[in-house]
Formats: structure tokens, C-alpha cells, sequence
């Protein structure tokens, strides 16, 4: 069989979500080939190529692309099997085949015909994974570069697990997991990372959503990583409080190369964190980041400031904390912008607090619409959403303008001379796609 696997959009990362299954397929004997619409034109001859055609959604971002493509593509060939697969492939009503969760076992069935077109599938079992098939994606320098120290270094991107143990009723993981997670395991992320290095790989993101989620088996993946590749740095993703359960491992995780740490920090109103069922609170995200700061540890909060809950003080509440404790040279600026989405199947949408705040779903934007309860808010959040999106290259005159917005009159506080390690893609997976993304989709 003849397939296409199709990327819209992963953060700017080469996409390991089309590497993997296609490493899959290639084992199970088809005819696999790649298309990144993030940083590749339409291929009109690669599509007709194809005998079926499968789009990775793994955030919502590439699920609202990933609509838009199919959508064109279905007017150059109606007839071609269609299938979505990823974290966001259940949301929507698109009759293409559809498969949730631990996707490869389902997608090489769907491939080889064994099973038919049209429901969504969930499946959670235990995946053998193989080495990526990264040959067949565009090269690294195609894709978001670490900055560090004044030079931008080619960068790659592993997952060591999927799904995660905890249930943070905004995430759209826990709707899927329930809790459960799947290591890749240590045998194919050294495989894995070994043809990133051969590629031009100095620095890797491990993007699992939590990296501490089975935290015996992430250190043994870093520290055997660290040793294989001595020189290769690396960024995490860890929870708040996790960070504080395990305090001691800091200063060795910093020495194995692990130059900054992604917290979904969210917000500083401990009523919200509450609902949203965080696990912290404001507090702890202080004691956070003081930990990791004190080995050397750059941190880089992640935010979701506007929801239904959202006070009118809260966002000037933000960037007072990250003022305070020397994150806003950390942050990009679209991470204050960034506004709840509610998808199909969200565990927020059990609460009575989010009930009260809802408005429809709206199936083009794939959530349902809610507004705060102070329309202040709302216009806030448009206000600096555009700032975000209209910001040049210079992070601190965006920062400045939303400084001014939030808090009028105030001075802004003194610019840091502090060099912080990030990459230079600024996007965030629960963020709506720009106009500029969309468009592109529509261009291509």
C-alpha cells in the first residue's frame, strides 16, 4: 500500500509524529512517504501518488490545519481513504477514520485494510516502538534551533513516554489516558536520539508531557543519553510539583546537560489552579522556581491566563510574578495570551463553574465557546492576543506593550541582560492556529 503521512504543525519540531509510524509501516512492508505542510508546499503529485492518506493531530493547532488540508484535498481527489490520528483525532465530525491514543497498532491496521473506515478508535495498549524513520522528513535546519550562549544550534526532539498520571482537567491528555502512561523506551529513544546527533543534533527536547512521570526510568534515559552524547544538552517538561517531590535531583539533572525545564505554571489565582485541578498552587511555583534556578536551571513557565474564572486583576497578578522572580525574559509574550479551549471531551466540561460560562460549540473552531464573566477580560485577552501576533523579533517590545496594556501608567521594569537557552519557535500547543498558519494551509 501506497501512504502519505501529513503534518501541519508540531511546535516546530521535526515531526517525530510522523517518523514513528512510518518506521511502522515501512517494518509492516508499504510504501511510506512524508509531508510537513509547516515547512513543505502542497504537493499536488504526492497525493495523487498516495492509495491512502493519514494526518497527524497531536495538538489542536494541527487538528484545525489538518481539517483545512483535508478539506483540499477531498476537492482534488474524493475517493482516497482519509484517517486523523493523535491526541486530537476524536474531536470534530469529519467521517475520516480516526484513531486516539497509542495510534500505530490501529493506523498499521487501518493501512493494510483489516479494519474499516469511519469511527473513532481509542487505543491504549502497550506499543513496542521502532527507530524513527526520519530519513524520509526534511532536515533538521528546516525547524526550530536552539538558541544559547549567542548561537543557534540545530535541535531534535524525542518522547521518552506518552499520555500522563495526573489528570489536569484542562489538558486534553487525561480525556484520552485517564491517568495512564506508555514509555517508549530506553532501546529506541538512544536509537532515536543517535540519528538526531548524525544529523547535526546539539540539543534535544524531551517532549513528554510529563517527564517525570515514571521518574526512575527518566533518569535513566537522561543519564544514558547524557553519557552516550556527552555535549548534548537538553529541555523537559515537568509539573510544579514535581519539582518539589523530587528537590534532590536537581543539581545532577542540571550536570547531565538539562539547560531549561517547561512547568505549566498556568496561572498565580489559586481559585483557578483549584478548578483546573493543577496540583499547586501559586506558592509552590515560587518554591519551583528558586529550585531550579539555584543548579543553573533556566525555566520557562508555560500560562494559561484567560479562562471563565479569570479575575480582572489576574494577568497584572502574572507579570508582576514574572517580574518579580526574573521570568519575563523567559517567557514569550504568547504564552500571556493564551485562552482555555474546551474541545469535545474536556474533563472541565463536568464542572458547574464551566456550564454556567458556556455559549455553544462552535465546530469550525472544534471548542466550545465560553466567555469570562467580566467582559474586560475578554477584550484583554484580544488586546494582547494581537500585540502577540503583530510583536517583531524583539521579545522585550512586545513585553513592553503588554506591560502598558495590562498595567497602565506603571513603568515597566528594566529590561534583563540575562541570556535565557530557548528555541525559537514561540508557538504553544493550546494556542488557536495564527492567521498567518491558516492561511498558509490554505495557500499551499
Amino acid at each position: 500500500m501506497r501512504v502519505l503521512l501529513v503534518s501541519t504543525y508540531e511546535l516546530g519540531h521535526q515531526p517525530l509524529h510522523l517518523a514513528s509510524p512510518a518506521a511502522r509501516l515501512l517494518a509492516d512492508g508499504h510504501e511510506v512517504r512524508c509531508l510537513d505542510l509547516a515547512v513543505e508546499e502542497w504537493d499536488a503529485d504526492l497525493f495523487a501518488w498516495a492509495e491512502k492518506v493519514a494526518f497527524s493531530v497531536p495538538m489542536h493547532t494541527a487538528m484545525r490545519l489538518a481539517v483545512q488540508a483535508v478539506n483540499r484535498l477531498r476537492q482534488q481527489r474524493s475517493d482516497v481513504p482519509v484517517a486523523f490520528y493523535g491526541l486530537y483525532a476524536g474531536i470534530g465530525a469529519d467521517p475520516a477514520h480516526r484513531i486516539v491514543g497509542e495510534y500505530e497498532d490501529e493506523l498499521s491496521a487501518w493501512v493494510s485494510g483489516s479494519v474499516s473506515q469511519g469511527p473513532v478508535v481509542v487505543d491504549l495498549g502497550k506499543t513496542s516502538y521502532l527507530k524513527p524513520a526520519r530519513h524520509l522528513l526534511p532536515s533538521l535546519d528546516r525547524y526550530a534551533k536552539l538558541e544559547i550562549g549567542g548561537e543557534r544550534l540545530l535541535a531534535g526532539y524525542v518522547e521518552a513516554s506518552h499520555g500522563c498520571r495526573h489528570r489536569c482537567r484542562h489538558c486534553p491528555i487525561p480525556a484520552v489516558y485517564d491517568g495512564r502512561y506508555r514509555v517508549t523506551g530506553l532501546e529506541t529513544v538512544l536509537a532515536d536520539v543517535a540519528q538526531l546527533v548524525e544529523m547535526g543534533a546539539r540539543h534535544v527536547s524531551f517532549g513528554d508531557p510529563d517527564f517525570l512521570n515514571a521518574p526512575r526510568y527518566a533518569l535513566d534515559v537522561l543519564r544514558e543519553v547524557s553519557r552516550t552524547f556527552p555535549g548534548l544538552t537538553f529541555d523537559i517538561t515537568v509539573k510544579v510539583e514535581h519539582v518539589l517531590d523530587h528537590s534532590e535531583i536537581w543539581e545532577e539533572v542540571a550536570a547531565l546537560g538539562v539547560v531549561f525545564v517547561v512547568s505549566a505554571f498556568e496561572t498565580t489565582n489559586d481559585r483557578v489552579l483549584g478548578l483546573l485541578d493543577k496540583g499547586h498552587i501559586a506558592s509552590d511555583m515560587s518554591a519551583a522556581t528558586k529550585i531550579l534556578q539555584s543548579v543553573g536551571i533556566a525555566v520557562r513557565p508555560s500560562w494559561l491566563p484567560f479562562t471563565p474564572w479569570t479575575e480582572s486583576r489576574d494577568l497584572a497578578d502574572i507579570m508582576q510574578f514574572l517580574a518579580d522572580h526574573d521570568l519575563l525574559v523567559s517567557t514569550d509574550p504568547v504564552q500571556l495570551t493564551i485562552r482555555l479551549l474546551l474541545p469535545e471531551g474536556s474533563l472541565l466540561l463536568d464542572l458547574p463553574e464551566t456550564a454556567a460560562a458556556l455559549e455553544g460549540y462552535d465546530a469550525d473552531l472544534l471548542t466550545h465557546i465560553w466567555r469570562a464573566a467580566r467582559p474586560a477580560v475578554d477584550e484583554l485577552q484580544a488586546d494582547l492576543a494581537l500585540l502577540a501576533e503583530l510583536g517583531g523579533a524583539d521579545q522585550w517590545t512586545t513585553i513592553d506593550a503588554m506591560w502598558d496594556r495590562v498595567m497602565p501608567g506603571s513603568d515597566p521594569p528594566a529590561r534583563s541582560d540575562r541570556i535565557v537557552p530557548r528555541l525559537t519557535e514561540a508557538w504553544f500547543c493550546c494556542a488557536e492556529p495564527t492567521t498567518l498558519q491558516l492561511a498558509a494551509v490554505k495557500r499551499t
